[in-house]
């Protein structure tokens, strides 16, 4: 990926806008995040909130990713937030068009080719298989297949709907082989990740089952467990 290096597998914890990891919080959750992986060798990267984003990129050495970028080119846009500020609050990528961030093809379009002119790498989300296909035709370095209906339900994409995640996965290598799929949607535990991983993916993007776990440490840990072992 242009400008960084990112290992694969991946775990990407999204902090989306919880409480559990805003702020000081949101620090400690992004240096447990460290720890683990420094201590088992795989990646984690995480996205906090973007009112963090510098003050926790600042402290950890672990990729962190912007949770959202808006299309726009620095300039006179009040409450829009562009990849230039955000790769200079110290993020190495961002994810874009979320469940619960949609934004336009086109939108995404500009984010992409914008975000790999600067070196950032690019997390695109997208519902279904055939959209998963439609946004890697865009040429993102990561798309994430996340049906919403499991979003932040505890049942895993990998495998209440296995045939999403394979199918997202054909389509991605006929459309464009070089951008790498990972899956969202429900994950919680290292069973889903292994799960994933036999699926054809490269890594998951999870929130809640870490942000909302009542030990991070121990919940990361158990995410990462099928990785460590193959």
């Amino acid at each position: 990926m242009p400008g960084h290096k990112i290992g694969f597998p991946l775990i990407l914890i999204n902090f989306k806008a919880y409480r559990e990891a805003s702020g000081r919080r949101g620090l400690e959750l992004a240096k447990v995040a460290e720890q683990v992986s420094k201590e088992v060798g795989v990646t984690i990267a995480v996205a906090p909130q973007l009112t963090d984003l510098a003050f926790i990129a600042s402290q950890v050495e672990i990729p962190v990713f912007s949770q959202h970028v808006d299309s726009v080119e620095p300039g006179s846009h009040t409450g829009h937030v562009t990849l230039e500020a955000v790769r200079d609050a110290g993020a190495i990528g961002t994810m874009v068009n979320h469940s619960e961030r949609r934004v336009r093809a086109d939108q995404v379009d500009f984010v992409v080719k914008h975000a790999r002119a600067l070196g950032l790498a690019t997390v695109v989300c997208a519902d279904t298989p055939e959209v998963t296909a439609a946004m890697a035709a865009l040429g993102p370095d990561m798309v994430a297949i996340e049906p919403p209906e499991l979003i932040g339900t505890g049942i895993p994409v990998s495998r209440a709907k296995p045939e999403v995640v394979t199918r997202s996965v054909e389509l991605v290598q006929r459309v464009n082989p070089q951008v790498k799929v990972l899956c969202g949607a429900g994950i919680t535990t290292g069973e889903d990740v292994a799960a994933a991983l036999r699926l054809g993916t490269v890594g998951v993007l999870l929130a809640s089952g870490v942000v909302k776990a009542k030990d991070w440490r121990k919940a990361i840990l158990d995410l990462v467990e099928p990785i460590v072992k193959r």
